[in-house]
């Protein structure tokens, strides 16, 4: 199944100008913060909460915590960005939430359907927030609970069941502002790249883009979706000047394209890499084997990822 296969691949660091997470979160939150920091919470801009999760496979302990997720505090409530990749990650979120403000929780907007990213959302369930999403992200969760029950079960709480696994209530097929009081959030779903269920969160406030997993920083992009749309969405994103970038793996960035480089170079080298390989005739074992990839240094879990990126793009470019 391409979303099962697309769970194990995807779901598997500075601030910007060379600031350790560590040290950021210390900057910003101060000594007398030490719960909050032990959540690894910084606060890049104004009233933006982000935690960095942990560069971790998802077949290693902790797995859990891989996710960069956080919220953001308008004058009458809270929204929440992502909630982490099991109910525990998401409680811990909600108890820093409630370190840093008594004001409710009106929305829990996920970024895309992957485990890491969603499983924290029973946490949440409780607040009565809307759960917000992309249009494709309900029928992605429709399709993913069976999947995340048995390979994640110890990840919900026990007995497992298929209704933690919580998916959107509110819509989003194209843009859609929510407001936090005095704080609007600007919405937008995206054609097919990194999935098919991808959405931003813009906070005008601050000019903060929360890219989700369109970005990934220092942890190798993981392939789900589409490899050319995923270039095309980056062009997209490219016009984009936010203050800060917040990614969905790694640290926040003040550069967005200087964050995107990266990225693009791989996205863009590995397109090039499986067209050769399909126009010399080679199967698709031979192009995962292919071993002289030019940008293999430089990433986190390179060894474990770059095989199913070529999977992936293999089987979308074949055919074209």
């Amino acid at each position: 199944m391409a979303l099962a296969c697309g769970m194990a691949l995807a779901c598997g660091m500075a601030l910007a100008a060379g600031m350790a997470p560590a040290r950021a979160a210390r900057r910003v939150l101060g000594a007398a913060d030490g719960a909050a920091e032990s959540f690894n919470l910084i606060e890049p801009a104004p009233g933006i909460y982000v935690h960095i999760g942990r560069p971790l496979s998802l077949e290693q302990p902790g797995h859990d915590d891989i996710a960069t997720i956080g919220f953001i505090v308008g004058r009458n409530c809270v929204a929440v960005v992502d909630t982490g990749g099991s109910v525990r990650i998401g409680r811990a979120l909600h108890a820093a939430i409630r370190r840093r403000t008594a004001l409710p929780i009106c929305y829990v907007i996920n970024t895309h359907v992957h485990v890491d990213h969603v499983l924290g959302n029973a946490a949440f369930k409780e607040d009565r927030a809307s759960f917000v999403g992309h249009a494709a992200l309900a029928p992605a969760i429709v399709r993913s609970r069976e999947y995340f029950v048995e390979h994640y079960a110890g990840d919900l709480d026990a007995p497992a069941g298929p209704e933690q696994v919580v998916g959107p209530d509110r819509l989003v097929t194209d843009d859609l502002t929510l407001d936090l009081g005095d704080r609007p959030l600007r919405l937008h779903a995206w054609p097919k790249a990194h999935t098919d269920c991808d959405l931003t969160v813009y906070d005008r406030r601050t000019a903060t883009l929360w890219a989700g997993d369109l970005l990934f920083r220092d942890r190798l992009p993981a392939l789900d979706g589409s490899i050319k749309g995923w270039l095309a969405v980056l062009d997209a994103l490219q016009a984009l000047k936010p203050d800060w970038v917040i990614p969905g793996h790694g640290a926040p960035a003040r550069s967005l394209a200087e964050a995107l480089q990266p990225e693009r170079r791989y996205l863009e080298a590995l397109m090039a890499q499986v067209q050769g390989d399909l126009a010399a005739g080679k199967t698709l074992r031979e192009a995962i084997e292919h071993t002289d990839f030019p940008l293999a240094s430089g990433w986190l879990l390179f060894d474990e990822v770059h095989p199913r990126n070529v999977a992936r793009a293999y089987q979308e470019l074949e055919w074209q």
